[in-house]
């Protein structure tokens, strides 16, 4: 005959009943893609379509990668393979998602280098005219220059009465030496040391009401030389 079960052994059973059904729900639950922390999509916003999916391409390498390991330092290298990105965010979207989102750089101007056309952006960086071959309504720079260098110059510029989008052409000198051409064809020749100054009085030349030339000489210190060619 069988004896009946006492009260604590009926305890110790459903203890080992519970624990074994927790064991057997959270294996399933590590097993289930639904509940996974892999990285199952990543999606690049903030240029042209063409240019988002060639760096969500490049970017596939991550996919299956656990989510709680992706850091911004992930994206550094590659990220800055491409001279148009001024700067990057990474957000992510607990549990598998990942959106890149990315800022292009203003384009300042182009140039020629090596028998090549580049824009120049306001990252300092050479980017390659193909791949913004739109029509950009940009200032060209001619001669041999340094771009750390033109962005101060232009820095000048911006801080003057002159309005950046007025000029048509930049021309730069060994020297270090700036003119500047506007897109009434004035050839503005400044001098190497205290461009603010020359810009200045350049800019209160122009505002006289009997000014009918074409060129403005400031190279020389304290001297001013208007002609017409």
């Amino acid at each position: 005959m069988l004896q009946p079960i006492g009260k604590k052994n009926k305890y110790i059973l459903l203890i080992i009943t519970f624990l074994l059904l927790t064991t057997i729900n959270n294996t399933n639950f590590v097993n289930n893609k639904f509940f996974s922390t892999d990285i199952q999509n990543i999606k690049v916003v903030g240029l042209n379509e063409n240019l988002n999916l060639q760096i969500q391409e490049r970017l596939k390498y991550i996919i299956n990668s656990n989510i709680f390991y992706i850091n911004k330092d992930l994206f550094e290298k590659e990220i800055h393979k491409y001279n148009y990105i001024e700067s990057f965010k990474v957000s992510k979207f607990y549990p598998k998602n990942i959106i890149l989102k990315i800022n292009q750089t203003n384009f300042l101007a182009t140039t020629i280098k090596n028998n090549k056309k580049y824009i120049i952006g306001s990252n300092g960086k050479f980017i390659e005219y193909e791949l913004f071959n739109d029509n950009h309504d940009l200032p060209i720079i001619f001669g041999n220059f340094n771009n750390k260098d033109f962005l101060i110059f232009k820095k000048k510029i911006d801080q003057s009465s002159f309005k950046y989008k007025d000029i048509k052409n930049f021309f730069s000198y060994p020297s270090k030496r700036w003119d500047i051409e506007t897109i009434d064809n004035l050839l503005i020749k400044l001098p190497s040391k205290n461009i603010d100054l020359a810009l200045e009085r350049a800019k209160k030349i122009i505002e006289s009401q009997n000014f009918i030339n074409n060129i403005i000489d400031l190279r020389i210190a304290n001297q001013i030389i208007i002609t017409n060619e």
